[in-house]
């Protein structure tokens, strides 16, 4: 491929100075020509060998040999092989016009199948080529359809659904649970459990605890989950807390334990994502003093989260919009707050941050 570019780029570059030097006079070209003969002829009579012709070379000089009488000028090479330069540039160039096979088929289209096959892992050529008939109006071959599908990796094969297409089908029964790590002012470590439910990204339980065991975190997913809930599905990591006679005391509470792979925290990206905005937007700013100041800071800021924080991937809502929701702008308000409402700012963990709201006047 870089070769093929150099090639290109030089054969620009001659097209280039051939147009300068159209624009010159012949009289000037003719002197120029004369120059450069009589450098070359020093050369010839000292017997040095040239560099070898590199195939840019070869098309440069098999196409300008089109526009005079080469035989005269030629040098480098003998004039047997530039002819046989121009027969294989010939042959190739009938080789590109009687290439055998179908033209392909537009770009949109082959666009078209393979976004339809990578958002359908359980759709083959016939399904995606009677959907483009019955949907679109596209006849298309399904060995057609084959032939532009994209290569599936030899783990993933047909029939298989990804990680991500198995948590969307089941977010609203899955809750997921991790430690992370808070180092206080006396550098003291504490550990901070957290329980986040899929479907609404809400903050459903989340406690502090200097010594993590077994029994402290069933009795946290015990508050957190209850009995007769809608939960279904309890994911974690592979943590050394998390034993098999633990896993076996939350089966009883109804949940079916889902771990996920080792070293790959992506398969619980919800929980890891919800750690990292703990730490960005609270604990990178305060400094907790003991275990239960740490607990009011969460406490503070988990309640921002759910009711006043919005969230790109709830479509900017909020995990718990409140039952008496604030005024709305008006539709026709454009840029401008209308003058009967009031902006009402709330602030949090010290201003912090800060909750907005509308209010009229008065109120």
């Amino acid at each position: 491929m870089i070769a093929l570019i150099r090639i290109v780029v030089q054969l620009l570059s001659d097209v280039c100075r051939f147009a300068v030097l159209l624009l010159r006079p012949s009289g000037a070209l003719a002197a120029e020509n004369l120059f450069l003969r009589r450098q070359l002829a020093l050369y010839q009579e000292r017997g040095m060998k040239p560099h070898r012709v590199d195939a840019a070379m070869r098309i440069g000089l098999t196409l300008l040999s089109r526009l005079f009488d080469w035989r005269a000028a030629l040098v480098v090479v003998r004039p047997e092989t530039l002819i046989r330069w121009h027969r294989a540039g010939f042959r190739l160039l009938w080789r590109f016009r009687s290439r055998l096979g179908r033209p392909p088929i537009p770009l949109e289209l082959r666009q078209l199948i393979r976004r339809l096959a990578d958002e359908n892992l359980l759709w083959g050529e016939e399904r995606i080529a009677n959907e483009l008939l019955l949907k679109f109006g596209l006849r298309v071959s399904p060995r057609t359809v084959r032939k532009y599908m994209p290569r599936r990796a030899p783990g993933l094969q047909r029939g298989d659904q990804r990680w991500s297409t198995f948590l969307r089908n089941h977010a609203d029964a899955i809750v997921a649970c991790d430690f992370f790590p808070v180092v206080t002012a006396t550098l003291r470590q504490l550990y901070v459990f957290v329980v986040i439910e899929h479907a609404s990204r809400r903050l459903v339980h989340v406690n502090v605890t200097p010594h993590p065991t077994a029994a402290w975190t069933l009795q946290q997913l015990r508050e957190a989950t209850g009995f007769g809930n809608c939960y279904r599905y309890l994911l974690h990591d592979r943590d050394s807390i998390f034993a098999k006679h633990l896993d076996d005391s939350i089966s009883r509470l109804g949940l079916t334990v889902l771990k996920s792979p080792p070293r790959t925290p992506t398969a619980n990206a919800i929980c890891e994502r919800v750690i990292g905005t703990i730490r960005r937007e609270c604990l990178n700013w305060l400094i907790p003093l003991s275990a239960s100041h740490l607990r009011s800071i969460l406490k503070s800021w988990t309640a921002h989260y759910n009711r006043g924080r919005p969230h790109m991937s709830l479509g900017q809502g909020v995990p718990d919009p409140p039952a008496d929701p604030a005024l709305p702008p008006h539709e026709n308000s454009g840029h401008h707050v209308d003058r009967c409402l009031v902006v009402r700012a709330k602030p949090i963990l010290g201003g912090l941050h800060h909750e907005y709201s509308l209010l009229t006047v008065g109120t």
